[in-house]
């Protein structure tokens, strides 16, 4: 499955806790990632500077649904139940 255009729910949904470029205490939930571009890319994609936990995300249609809403309530869900 490849990435929905102009989603970015897994760069803004989950917390990361492993410093990113710009976010050296990592991302808390329900933050935008500061690597994302006005257009919903991000500028880390490909990159070694990019997050490992990021890199073994993969699209799939369980967590993307049929919408960026989808994506982000899943996204948030998941978030929730896996928090300490």
């Amino acid at each position: 499955m490849d990435c929905r255009p102009r989603c970015a729910a897994c760069c803004i949904a989950p917390s990361i806790s492993s410093p990113i470029p710009g976010m050296p205490n990592g991302k808390p939930a329900g933050v935008p990632c500061v690597q994302l571009t006005e257009d919903l890319r991000c500028r880390l994609f490909g990159q070694p500077e990019r997050p490992a936990v990021c890199s073994a995300l993969r699209p799939d249609p369980d967590m993307c649904g049929d919408s960026r809403a989808q994506a982000l309530r899943w996204l948030g869900v998941v978030e929730r139940e896996t928090a300490p």
